[in-house]
C-alpha cells in the first residue's frame, strides 16, 4: 500500500504556491498557479488518489476546499494562530509557507480549524452580511447625532430615530450642506433598514427546523436575532469536547501562563468569533429580572465590577447554548419550572 502524498497550499488572492511532499518529507514538486479550480485540480490529480491536502484558513479559502473535496482529496483547515507559533524562519517566503504546512500535516502536528459545510457557510454569510448592514445604519445614525451637536440641538428623546425624534429632524433648520448630509443618512438608514427586513426571511427560512435555535432562545437575553448569530458561528456544536472547549473557543476564558510555580491568569483571551462573544455579552445586558442570571449579574456586579460580571455571566449564557444545541433542550431552564408546578 502506498503511502499518500501531503500538499501544502500558500493561498492568497490571485495566485497560489502548492507544494507537493511525500511521506519521507522530500519535496515533489512546487508550483505557483493563478488561482483557478482547474488548475488547482490538475496538480492534485498528479498526486495520486487520496492526497493529504492542507491550506490556512484564510481569505477566500472556500472555493479551493471545495475544489480539493470534489477530486477526492483528505482537506485539512489549517488555523493561522496555531500555524504562526511553530514559524520560526527568520525569511518568508510562499514557498516555504506551503512547504511547512505540507510538513505539519505529515507529522501529525497540525493544528487544525474546522471545514464548515456550505449549508453553515452559507447561513453565515447572511448572518455576517446582516451585522455588517447593523454596523453601516449604527455608523450613520452616530452621524447625525454629529451634525446635530455641532449646532448645539438638543436631543431629548431616547430614540432619535423614533417617531417624535424624526418630527425633531424634520423641524430643525440647518444650514444647506449640513442638512444635505442629514438628509442623506436619514436616506442611507432607511435603505439599510429595508435590507435587513429583506435578510429576515432567509434567515428565519433556514433556521425554522433547527430545533437547537429553539431552544436556545429560551435562555435569557437570547433572541431571535442573537440566537441566529450563535447557531450560525457555533456550527455543529458536537464538535467540542464539553462546554469549557466551547468558551474557550470563544475567548471568553482567561488567558493562562505558567512556568514552575508562577501562574498567571490575566483577561479574557479574545482568540474566537467576534460576533459570538458580542452575542453572548449582549445576552448578558439584556437578561432584566431573570430570577437566576440577573441575581449572579448583580452579585458579580458588587464584587468585581460590570465588566468581569458581564463576562462572566456571558460565559454561563454560552454554557447553556452547548447544551440547546447539542440536545435540542437546556434541562436546567426546565428544572426550576418543574419545582415549581
Amino acid at each position: 500500500m502506498t503511502c499518500p502524498e501531503y500538499i501544502g497550499i500558500d493561498l492568497h488572492r490571485r495566485r497560489s504556491v502548492v507544494v507537493r511532499m511525500n511521506a519521507e518529507g522530500q519535496v515533489l514538486s512546487s508550483d505557483r498557479i493563478e488561482n483557478d479550480p482547474e488548475e488547482l485540480q490538475r496538480l492534485l490529480a498528479a498526486a495520486g488518489s487520496d492526497p493529504e491536502v492542507v491550506l490556512e484558513a484564510t481569505y477566500g479559502w472556500y472555493w479551493a476546499v471545495d475544489a480539493c473535496q470534489e477530486v477526492g482529496a483528505a482537506v485539512h483547515l489549517a488555523h493561522p494562530l496555531g500555524v504562526n507559533a511553530f514559524k520560526t524562519q527568520r525569511v518568508k517566503q510562499d514557498h516555504t509557507d506551503a512547504r511547512h504546512l505540507a510538513d505539519l500535516l505529515r507529522m501529525n502536528r497540525l493544528p487544525e480549524a474546522w471545514i464548515a459545510p456550505p449549508e453553515i457557510r452559507e447561513l453565515r454569510e447572511l448572518i455576517r452580511y446582516r451585522a455588517k448592514l447593523v454596523a453601516l445604519r449604527s455608523s450613520c445614525k452616530s452621524q447625525i447625532h454629529a451634525v446635530l451637536g455641532k449646532f448645539g440641538v438638543k436631543v431629548t428623546m431616547s430614540d432619535l430615530f423614533g417617531v417624535s425624534g424624526l418630527r425633531l429632524l424634520d423641524d430643525t433648520v440647518l444650514p444647506p450642506v449640513y442638512l444635505q448630509r442629514v438628509n442623506s443618512l436619514r436616506a442611507l438608514i432607511e435603505a439599510i433598514t429595508a435590507e435587513l427586513w429583506e435578510l429576515e426571511r432567509p434567515i428565519q427560512k433556514r433556521l425554522e427546523q433547527d430545533h437547537g435555535y429553539r431552544a436556545i432562545q429560551r435562555i435569557p437575553g437570547v433572541g431571535p436575532v442573537l440566537g441566529a448569530i450563535l447557531v450560525a458561528e457555533i456550527g455543529d456544536v458536537t464538535r467540542f469536547r464539553d462546554a469549557a472547549a466551547l468558551c474557550s473557543w470563544a475567548g471568553l476564558t482567561p488567558r493562562h501562563r505558567e512556568s514552575d510555580r508562577t501562574v498567571h491568569r490575566g483577561r479574557i483571551t479574545k482568540q474566537g468569533s467576534k460576533l459570538v462573544r458580542w452575542a453572548t455579552v449582549e445576552a448578558a445586558q439584556r437578561l432584566g429580572g431573570d430570577p437566576h442570571l440577573g441575581q449572579v449579574l448583580g452579585r458579580l456586579r458588587e464584587r468585581r465590577g460590570r465588566g468581569i460580571a458581564r463576562v462572566a455571566v456571558a460565559r454561563r449564557i454560552l454554557t447553556l447554548v452547548y447544551y440547546g444545541l447539542r440536545d435540542g433542550e437546556i434541562r436546567a431552564l426546565a428544572r426550576p419550572a418543574r419545582e415549581a408546578a
